[in-house]
């Protein structure tokens, strides 16, 4: 089925708590996706913010950020009081120190109800979630123990898991460790209820998770033997991407790299693990950097850069038949932008997932790959462009004026009308699946772009903040039937 839906992070919407929330905002964003005829909303990952506040540098890679969480939504349970809601703030760029020091306050308000009689709801949750949730509870109790000092500046007897410290850690920090259960479970709550409704509209969710865990998470703590380590949590070789035409010293990512003759050993029980949670929560995932179950690019702990890297074999075939036995072929998205060998190729026609195209990539001269819509296999996802990117207006306004030419003669448009143009290129291409960036249905530039890779400061932090023109729902479902996307039976 030819199908199309929005890209928009669930931090992007408006509301009143300073980033977006799982409440009515949400559910109006789908009821615009349902007018507008569209059968998916993309998101980032959801899980809570790390380092640098990014959404790919995460404490857990099953856990839901508590940013999310719609006081309104406890409140009508009774688990807050209205004079405990903050007042709504004018919508702006996303203010993280804000909500770190506001949030921890008043949701330990909504906790403390919760736990003074804990709901059969509340215990099934908890049984459901155990094989992760009583971990990750304890990593984020400790750490904040520990003034929210990063995993490798612990104390060794904590850092390493001695028995004796954990058995002290929990009964020391039960109250805190029941805390962030229970937050757990309003997030996830509300975002099953979103979920829900979504569906209930003919909306599916498009979720994104990142191939690699963070390096201050509870996955490496409680699973240090799947990563490369040095047997004292310390990480001897780091992920990142080779010097390329974007960043000449290339991306210095940090995260663990994985132990992959390990998860072999143990038949990838982990990652089906995760792969089963993570279709659970979403109807579709997207697997951020999935050329690297091919081969992977290692970097020395420790380097400053990224350019003293170098290439090592992924498990290729065994992770995508490992898949397959967990899930089925199909539900996954496979980002596979970037450095593609042959062997990368053939590791995605195996798995039978569609891959990525992006529109700006097809004018970029820096741009060693082939993205120009005619070349467009049917079993693809394209898009204007990605959260990476910047915004096709400011593309257009940024780019050099050969590409600029070059996209405007391919398209035949006017500089002006190229945003519109790459729409309809994603829309009219043969890909099954066309995703567009909500910035660039509203036209918006560079002040919209969600993150610029290998930089830090300004990423994460724009947000909707102003209400969406009155036609625009009627104007994308007009070119949406027009290029015979629209949902079945319509």
């Amino acid at each position: 089925m030819r199908a199309s839906g929005i890209l928009m992070p669930v931090f992007s919407l408006p509301g009143p708590f300073g980033i977006g929330t799982l409440g009515k905002e949400a559910f109006a964003f789908v009821d615009f996706l349902a007018e507008a005829k569209q059968t998916y909303w993309q998101i980032l990952p959801i899980g809570p913010t790390g380092y640098g506040d990014s959404p790919y540098q995460s404490f857990s890679a099953f856990a839901g950020n508590p940013y999310f969480i719609d006081y309104r939504l406890l409140t009508d349970t009774g688990l807050l009081t209205a004079d405990e809601v903050p007042a709504a703030r004018p919508v702006g760029p996303i203010d993280y120190g804000a909500l770190y020091n506001e949030r921890p306050v008043i949701l330990k308000k909504a906790a403390d109800r919760l736990l003074a009689a804990p709901s059969p709801a509340y215990e099934a949750f908890c049984e459901a979630q155990s094989f992760w949730l009583e971990d990750y509870a304890l990593f984020m109790a400790v750490k904040a123990e520990q003034g929210q000092a990063g995993l490798a500046d612990w104390p060794d007897d904590l850092r390493c898991r001695k028995p004796e410290a954990i058995a002290a850690a929990k009964q020391r920090l039960a109250d805190a460790v029941d805390y962030y259960k229970a937050v757990q479970f309003f997030f996830y709550i509300q975002w099953n209820a979103l979920k829900a409704y979504a569906n209930g509209k003919g909306v599916r969710l498009v979720g994104d998770i990142p191939i690699y865990v963070s390096p201050d998470s509870s996955d490496l703590w409680t699973h240090p033997e799947l990563f490369q380590t040095d047997g004292e949590m310390h990480l001897t070789q780091v992920a990142g991407c080779p010097p390329d035409a974007f960043a000449a010293d290339g991306q210095l990512w940090g995260n663990p790299l994985y132990d992959w003759p390990t998860h072999k050993a143990t038949g990838f029980a982990w990652w089906k693990r995760r792969m089963q949670h993570a279709t659970s929560i979403y109807d579709v995932v997207r697997i951020d950097h999935f050329r690297g179950f091919e081969s992977y690019y290692s970097i020395p702990a420790g380097n400053k850069t990224a350019a003293g890297g170098h290439w090592e074999k992924g498990p290729d075939r065994d992770f995508i038949h490992a898949m397959h036995e967990a899930l089925g072929e199909g539900g996954i998205i496979a980002e596979d932008l970037g450095y593609l060998t042959p062997e990368v190729k053939a590791m995605l026609a195996e798995s039978g997932y569609p891959g990525m195209k992006i529109m700006q990539f097809a004018f970029d001269s820096r741009e060693s790959g082939n993205y120009l819509p005619h070349t467009y296999p049917r079993n693809s996802v394209v898009y204007t462009g990605t959260h990476d990117n910047v915004t096709t207006e400011g593309w257009r306004t940024n780019a050099s004026p050969e590409d600029v030419a070059y996209a405007c003669r391919y398209l035949r448009c006017k500089p002006e009308d190229l945003t519109e143009a790459m729409i309809c290129a994603c829309l009219a291409s043969v890909s099954d699946m066309a995703i567009i960036p909500l910035a660039d249905w509203l036209h918006l530039g560079s002040e919209a772009r969600i993150n610029t890779p290998s930089t830090q400061g300004a990423n994460w932090q724009w947000r909707l903040g102003s209400p969406m023109p009155g036609s625009l729902a009627a104007h994308i479902a007009q070119l949406t039937a027009l290029y015979e996307r629209t949902p079945c039976g319509e």
